[in-house]
């Protein structure tokens, strides 16, 4: 499976140390945990951009299905991004930066809840959404993922999956030249908070386990963001419409994340089960990397 897994994934041989020591383990410790339920079991997700968040996914769902025979639903958040009239309609409504996906406030996080609790109650003949990121827009509903037998346990991944919202007093100052020149009265700030204490948080408590995979700091975030790119415009040579970003609009992308990004790796210590700490060439180390180190 591993090997199979690896070649599929254009992964290093590296990887396979990672597995065996990490992700198998994770895996296991999830498998036992969800033993002990008697119902569908979600685990949650969180990481940064670019922090390898969908190759973990993955790997745990193959790992669960071929070894445990289980029936496993990989999910993002960002499948959830609405599309980009809608957005547009948020940019005039509320406030221009809602035009770029990213931020709660941009996930049509109605569908997600109605998403979940049709998961819990493990119906079935349903569809869940997928993003296309490469023309920043939904892809067509017959590319969904269909749900056509109970799932056992459900992996959902997001980069603002799981953290909490800001105080008054964090929301103050702006964090960034982004926020510098384009919210310097806090307006989009505060919507973006807003949205995530009203739509997000309360859907944390469906999540059964917790995983983050923090960071050592915001500053690598442009370089791996930058790696994902490159692999999205491999996979999409010759796409007429797209919306593949150059190394400067990537470097802008990543300033919409980096409030709560911080924030995560700051506070979600406090509610994860189980923590990856990576350095910056995203190895898995048992300690957290200062950024002195």
């Amino acid at each position: 499976m591993l090997s199979t897994f690896i070649k599929q994934h254009k992964l290093p041989e590296k990887f396979r140390l990672t597995a065996k020591d990490y992700y198998q383990p994770l895996a296991e410790r999830i498998f036992n945990q969800f033993s002990k339920s008697s119902h569908a079991y979600f685990v949650g997700i969180n990481g940064c951009q670019g922090s390898g968040k969908s190759t973990l996914t993955d790997y745990i769902a193959e790992y669960l299905t071929k070894t445990h025979n289980l029936n496993i639903a990989v999910m993002s958040l960002d499948d959830f991004y609405y599309t980009g009239e809608k957005r547009q309609a948020l940019a005039r409504d509320i406030h221009p930066l809602l035009a770029t996906r990213g931020v709660p406030g941009t996930h049509d996080m109605a569908m997600l809840e109605s998403t979940l609790v049709k998961l819990k109650a493990q119906e079935v003949g349903f569809t869940i959404p997928r993003f296309n990121k490469a023309t920043d827009e939904p892809y067509p509903q017959e590319q969904w993922q269909v749900i056509e037998k109970p799932i056992d346990i459900i992996l959902l991944e997001g980069w603002c999956w799981g953290v909490k919202p800001q105080t008054a007093e964090q929301l103050s100052s702006p964090v960034n030249e982004l926020e510098l020149k384009h919210d310097s009265n806090g307006d989009w700030r505060n919507y973006v908070n807003q949205q995530l204490q009203q739509h997000y948080q309360p859907l944390y408590k469906t999540m059964d386990f917790w995983l983050a995979l923090q960071a050592p700091s915001f500053d690598c975030v442009y370089k791996w963001r930058l790696e994902q790119e490159e692999k999205l415009k491999a996979k999409n040579q010759g796409l007429s419409n797209s919306k593949i970003m150059k190394s400067a609009g990537i470097l802008n992308f990543t300033q919409y994340f980096q409030r709560l990004s911080v924030q995560a790796c700051n506070t979600i210590s406090q509610s994860a089960d189980a923590i990856f700490y990576l350095d910056y060439a995203r190895n898995i180390s048992d300690i957290p990397v200062t950024d002195d180190a």
